[in-house]
């Protein structure tokens, strides 16, 4: 796990809604950069191992959700929850759980996640490469404070989730 000082430049394969291709499935792809996240803005953003996982369903996302509008009363402008997921399979893990203010953010190919140096292997579980479980806040795309949680390592046998919640980021904002 690396230290670093600035968000990684990198664009999200994301979707969004167009109404013009009808069906189930009206959406189409759309890219966004790192800058548009991060560019003049104070962002709290998570990671986690996956979508419909137990940690990240029950507790990691739904903590954020409801500290949703303390942190924005803190000076936070958006919260993202990031994923080595596709952005198919995170929106309707937003839908399942009810996500309204966090912002789900696909990073299919682990690009962010492995220039973060967050980028592990879950082949023990079938996942393959997924994110470290961690949270930072960012401003302006510089990195301010990262809460990465211990024991870093491929394929680990624990999931620790200790310090990437939402209240350690909390008392973080509150200083």
């Amino acid at each position: 796990m690396a230290a670093i000082d600035q968000v990684p430049d990198v664009v999200f394969k994301t979707r969004v809604r167009d109404e013009s291709i009808g069906g189930e499935n009206p959406f189409k792809w759309q890219d966004v950069t790192t800058k548009d996240i991060f560019a003049g803005k104070k962002v709290v953003i998570f990671s986690l191992p996956g979508a419909f996982t137990p940690t990240c369903s029950s507790t990691h996302l739904p903590g954020y959700e409801a500290a949703y509008a303390e942190m924005k009363g803190l000076g936070v402008d958006e919260v993202y929850c990031l994923s080595v997921n596709d952005a198919f399979v995170m929106y309707q893990w937003g839908i399942k759980l009810g996500a309204k203010n966090v912002k789900l953010l696909p990073d299919g190919n682990g690009e962010f996640s492995r220039k973060m140096g967050m980028l592990v292997e879950k082949s023990n579980l079938g996942f393959g490469m997924r994110s470290w479980r961690y949270s930072m806040l960012v401003n302006d795309g510089k990195v301010e404070k990262v809460f990465a949680e211990a024991g870093y390592s491929d394929n680990c046998e624990t999931d620790p989730f200790e310090v990437s919640d939402a209240g350690t980021m909390l008392a973080y904002l509150k200083g």
